[in-house]
């Protein structure tokens, strides 16, 4: 995978109207990312990630405490000036599902088991619970 197509899809999947944009948010997604994702998903996501997004991705220091995804998505909204909660959440579905997409079902699974709840429906899958 390249880097453009990343983007590209990014654009296409959060209808960005720039590139620049799409990029922008991209970037700050992964570098979000990198601090939640640690041990051998966070290598093997690297690996299957273009080259400029694993430099973004492992730029990112991990941090001692994982992030539920709504904290993520906080987290997310105050590095984009003007972002609010609902398009700090589309920019991170944006980017997360085409990462999703573009890498392999089985570290996509890996990746959900390893983070808290609530991150699914980031990636643009369904997080099955189980009944009580």
């Amino acid at each position: 995978m390249h880097w453009i197509r990343l983007i590209d899809a990014v654009r296409e999947t959060g209808q960005y109207t720039t590139t620049a944009q799409a990029e922008r948010v991209t970037r700050i997604v992964l570098s979000a990312l990198g601090g939640q994702v640690t041990g051998e998903e966070r290598v093997d996501l690297a690996r299957q990630l273009p080259e400029e997004a694993a430099r973004v991705l492992v730029a990112q220091i991990p941090a001692t405490r994982q992030r539920t995804a709504a904290e993520f998505v906080d987290g997310v909204a105050a590095r984009i000036e003007g972002a609010t909660p609902a398009t700090a959440r589309w920019d991170v579905s944006s980017v997360l599902s085409a990462v999703a997409d573009e890498v392999d079902d089985e570290l996509v699974g890996r990746l959900l088991a390893h983070l808290p709840p609530g991150y699914a429906l980031l990636f643009g899958r369904a997080e099955l619970v189980r009944a009580a």
